[in-house]
């Protein structure tokens, strides 16, 4: 509470205080005064009703010693009223203003005045004129020389007709009043009794102003305050960062609206920068990842370059052995022709000519496949190829220890391509099994015909016993560069070309693969309708 007010413009509690309270001060003093004056004007009236009671009473006392002209007796009458407590004095004058009988004998024979009430009551003015006022006034009040209050009324003596018929004193009828009686009496225990009443008054409304603001302050403090401090709290420890506080306000009215809105809000920020910090992360190890793929993607170029540069001179070299091994098989035949048909000499000879014919075919092969020719196009049978191809790598040291259990069905499977493409995707096939056995094994080389979707394929299986493919490097086989193999021992190209091979001639690759067991891939392609017609007739 005592920080609300040390800075009153910054807070909306202080200034709903504040208000309130003006307003409660304002309200209250406007009641108080009118309470007073409701007071005052109520004891004035019971003093006049007692006071006209009290004329009254005086003229009734006189009554009797007036009509029998009994001056003594009107005089001690008069006295005799005037003593008790409360009354000030009592007179009788006559129309002249000349006091005839008074509480006061002091008074008697003497003037009364003019300004008083006892002439400004009936007469417009006394010193001019005798015209009277149409109400006239039976009565004032004054400050006397205590300070307290007095209360004079007037009343007319009438004309009765025992006074005009009376012998003694005989007067006109047609005289209407005779006289007057002015009492003046004291309303000094009213002030007293007044004055209590506005202390006492006084007091409640204090204290009532002050307990209404205490506990205004208080209901204020609670309702608004205190959960305004929460929010600006809360506001000020999410400007600084702080995400995980929550504004702990529970009610149900528009400040845990507010707050609970706030939360939201809050939970909401939290949440974007948790995703954005998140995002940061996978951005960084995604660099770190592009990264590392394009370190590995130079090196796989750098020994893709030098796989080239190997092919190339090999090619070279192949073409140097070739032209030797030319002249050994044809000097062979010369030399054939010296021995008889059936001679141990021939017979060596022939495996030399054979031996050597093999090595020039070995020779021819890999030209082929490393020379960089144009695509041509052409039918091809795929199991011709597949043919040719096994006896390529059959004669390489890796496939020593390899055995090829090749399951080709009759039809020759005619396709429009080119078939150095086919054998470079059989050839990839080969490499990437032998390397999966680790050049040990058997590899089952099969080809049939399926139907997929009422159009004919023909499918080439490639089942190796190797170790298998993880699944969660399945989806990326055919992605550039990619490779399980160790650094130096596969660019990532082989599986990529093939793929790109065999989508271009409408075809797709299958792979299933068993950690432990081996893996199968089976390449489908496309075969022409009139191919498919001509193998179902020959089967018939």
């Amino acid at each position: 509470m005592k920080n609300i007010f040390s800075h009153p413009e910054k807070s909306i509690a202080a200034k709903l205080i504040i208000a309130i309270g003006l307003l409660m001060i304002v309200v209250s003093f406007i009641f108080w005064y009118a309470i007073l004056k409701k007071q005052e004007k109520d004891v004035m009236s019971i003093a006049l009703k007692y006071g006209n009671s009290f004329v009254d009473f005086t003229k009734q006392s006189l009554r009797q010693s007036m009509l029998t002209f009994q001056p003594e007796e009107t005089q001690n009458v008069l006295e005799n009223l005037g003593t008790p407590e409360g009354v000030q004095r009592v007179r009788i004058y006559n129309h002249k203003g000349t006091v005839l009988f008074g509480s006061d004998k002091k008074t008697i024979g003497k003037p009364v005045d003019k300004n008083s009430v006892a002439c400004k009551g009936c007469h417009v003015d006394p010193e001019k004129s005798p015209a009277l006022v149409q109400n006239p006034k039976k009565w004032a009040v004054y400050k006397n020389g205590q300070g307290f209050t007095s209360l004079k009324l007037i009343d007319a003596i009438p004309n009765e007709p025992a006074c005009y018929t009376a012998s003694c004193h005989a007067h006109p009828e047609d005289r209407k009043i005779l006289g007057f009686v002015e009492a003046t009496l004291s309303l000094a225990l009213l002030d007293e009794a007044l004055f209590k009443q506005g202390l006492a008054l006084t007091a409640y409304v204090i204290i009532f102003v002050l307990a209404v603001s205490l506990f205004l302050g208080i209901i204020l403090y609670k309702i608004v305050s205190k959960p305004v401090n929460e929010l600006v709290y809360g506001m000020q420890k999410v400007a600084g960062g702080d995400l995980d506080y929550s504004v702990p306000i529970k009610s149900i009215d528009e400040m845990g609206v507010l707050a609970r809105t706030f939360n939201s809000m809050k939970k909401d920020l939290k949440a974007a920068r948790d995703q954005r910090e998140k995002w940061a992360q996978t951005l960084e190890a995604e660099i770190a990842k592009k990264t590392e793929e394009i370190r590995k993607t130079h090196a796989s170029l750098v020994q893709t370059e030098k796989l080239a540069s190997l092919g190339r001179m090999a090619a070279g070299v192949a073409h140097e052995i070739n032209n030797p091994l030319t002249g050994v098989v044809t000097f062979a035949h010369l030399l054939k022709k010296k021995f008889p048909p059936d001679s141990q000499e021939a017979q060596d000879i022939d495996i030399i000519i054979e031996q050597s014919e093999r090595c020039s075919k070995i020779i021819k092969n890999l030209l082929t496949f490393a020379r960089a020719t144009p695509s041509e196009k052409g039918k091809v049978s795929i199991n011709d190829v597949l043919r040719r191809t096994i006896f390529m790598v059959q004669n390489q040291e890796k496939f020593h220890h390899i055995k090829f259990n090749v399951n080709l069905e009759d039809s020759q499977f005619i396709i429009v391509g080119d078939s150095s493409q086919f054998q470079q995707i059989f050839l990839n096939m080969f490499i990437n099994a032998a390397d999966a056995m680790g050049g040990r094994g058997n590899i089952t080389v099969a080809t049939r015909t399926i139907t997929e979707n009422s159009k004919p394929y023909v499918e080439i299986e490639f089942t190796d016993e190797g170790t298998g493919i993880k699944e969660k490097d399945l989806p990326k086989l055919f992605e550039p560069f990619f490779t399980t193999k160790p650094v130096g021992k596969g660019t990532g190209l082989g599986l990529s070309v093939s793929h790109g091979i065999v989508k271009h001639f409408g075809g797709y690759i299958k792979v299933k693969s068993e950690v432990g067991k081996g893996t199968s891939f089976f390449v489908r392609l496309p075969l022409p309708e009139k191919n498919n017609h001509e193998k179902n007739t020959g089967n018939r």
